[in-house]
């Protein structure tokens, strides 16, 4: 018997549940070139590395994200008023930090709250995901690196270029597990 679409969904969403987006996202991001490849999309194009991780997660599970997802507002604001005014504090004590133990202490502490805030917005992103409409891609679908440029609209080099270094280290079975 063929299973219908709201038994695929439940299965979806269980894959999902069983891999989730931290783990993902700490593992990805170590291999080599991802940080330089996010931090670059991050600082140039302004791109929410968060956002730009939770894209890789859904399509190393052959998945686009939900249209319009109910919820999207609300972790952005976050990000706005939470992650990004601690990583801005962050960096700008970083000259400080390297004459001062105090300040460098601070800069310890501002890192540790702005990885907890990436934590929150990835956990939402995530049960965004589970919770909200997801997209299968086609198997002969685009690289990730013509997807994401699709998804997040961009189109500059340098780039396109951060695009393809994340594609080259995303797992390369190519399909959803």
């Amino acid at each position: 018997m063929t299973p219908d679409s709201t038994e695929m969904s439940a299965a979806l969403r269980a894959r999902l549940a069983a891999s989730p987006l931290w783990d993902f996202a700490l593992a990805f991001y170590a291999r080599d070139g991802v940080e330089a490849a996010c931090l670059h999309l991050q600082d140039d194009a302004g791109l929410d590395v968060c956002e730009l991780l939770w894209h890789c997660w859904l399509y190393h599970h052959g998945l686009g994200p939900p249209d319009d997802p109910d919820g999207m507002a609300g972790i952005r604001r976050w990000q706005r008023e939470v992650t990004v005014p601690l990583r801005h504090l962050r960096r700008s004590l970083k000259a400080e930090a390297g004459a001062r133990t105090g300040v460098a202490e601070l800069r310890r502490t501002l890192k540790q709250a702005e990885l907890e805030a990436e934590r929150e917005t990835l956990a939402r992103l995530e049960a965004l995901a589970i919770a909200g409409r997801l997209t299968p891609l086609p198997p002969a679908r685009a690289g990730l690196e013509k997807h994401l440029a699709d998804c997040l609209q961009l189109q500059k080099k340098s780039h396109l270029s951060a695009l393809q270094r994340l594609e080259s280290s995303l797992d390369p079975s190519g399909g959803p597990r």
